[in-house]
């Protein structure tokens, strides 16, 4: 059993054509056809069934696959681990977050400390982090909700309280705080289905008695927060993410009922080579908000902005 055969293999299974896998592997069909028949021979049995020119993976062919899969990823991340090793190429970390207003700080602060580092950041939903991570398209991944997965792992990093937003002008803008089911009638302002954020809060709501009537809804929180304050309708907004004091400010509503809190945690795949440069940075993501949390709890609740 050879690795060309193994690699040829994988294409054809991937497409299930041999004239389409002949073009993309440049190679003649005939010659791609002795060579798959030479593997089927060497495992004595057959990896796909055929019907003319047709081709279809059978169970020995899809369970050969996934073992196939594994093992040119296992090669892959040897590579990867000897590059690191042996100094290759300079550190590069690839960080996707559903948190933009954390960015800034935390990136700038390790790059401060490691400037020889390369960061490269993307915003995802939660709903892809999972793809990525497993892909090996990203080495960590910042989010508000559960990163799940067999070769997942997810640590929680902070909890932090989830406010509302309201226009300045807004009947409740005289209280402190408010049940949710008081704006049961009031247009939202929201963050877009799939982000992490929007099922966390649309399940408040639910919890509420109550299903938001989104009047709009975007992925940026700083137009949200505009929008709020031109009068447009309330928004949820966790409290690292609440907007600077402006003239004139959204007013903030601490929520009693239900308990709106939502935990931050950090995703990477376990079954992934973490370079010397994406565990240094790990470990910085642990200690940044293990003082975010101690600088958040020692400012009373009332004080927080």
């Amino acid at each position: 059993m050879e690795f060309i055969q193994l690699h040829y293999f994988q294409t054809v299974a991937r497409l299930e054509h041999m004239t389409k896998a002949s073009e993309e592997l440049q190679i003649a069909q005939p010659s791609l056809s002795k060579t798959i028949a030479r593997l089927e021979n060497d495992l004595g049995v057959h990896l796909f069934d055929r019907k003319g020119r047709q081709i279809r993976l059978n169970p020995f062919g899809k369970a050969f696959l996934a073992r196939v899969e594994r093992a040119f990823m296992e090669l892959n991340e040897g590579k990867r681990e000897l590059n690191d090793l042996a100094g290759l190429h300079e550190g590069t970390v690839t960080l996707a977050v559903t948190i933009p207003r954390i960015l800034p700080e935390l990136l700038g602060a390790f790059l401060t400390q490691f400037p020889h580092v390369r960061l490269r950041q993307l915003i995802e939903s939660t709903s892809s982090m999972r793809r990525l991570l497993e892909n090996g398209e990203i080495d960590l991944c910042i989010s508000s909700i559960p990163i799940e997965g067999s070769n997942i792992e997810w640590k929680p990093l902070m909890t932090e309280e989830i406010f509302l937003l309201a226009p300045p002008e807004h009947r409740l803008a005289d209280r402190d705080a408010i049940s949710l089911s008081e704006v049961k009638d009031e247009p939202f302002i929201s963050m877009n289905e799939g982000y992490g954020f929007r099922n966390l809060t649309d399940a408040f709501c639910r919890e509420a008695g109550f299903t938001p009537n989104i009047a709009f809804e975007g992925d940026e929180p700083n137009i949200i927060g505009s929008l709020v304050r031109k009068g447009l309708g309330v928004a949820f907004v966790p409290a690292l993410s609440l907007p600077d004091a402006t003239v004139p400010s959204p007013v903030r509503l601490r929520i009693t009922s239900p308990a709106c809190h939502r935990t931050i945690g950090m995703a990477w795949s376990k079954s992934r080579y973490l370079s010397q440069a994406a565990g240094r940075f790990q470990q910085f993501i642990v200690d940044y908000f293990a003082k975010l949390n101690c600088i958040t709890e020692s400012i009373h609740p009332e004080e927080v902005v």
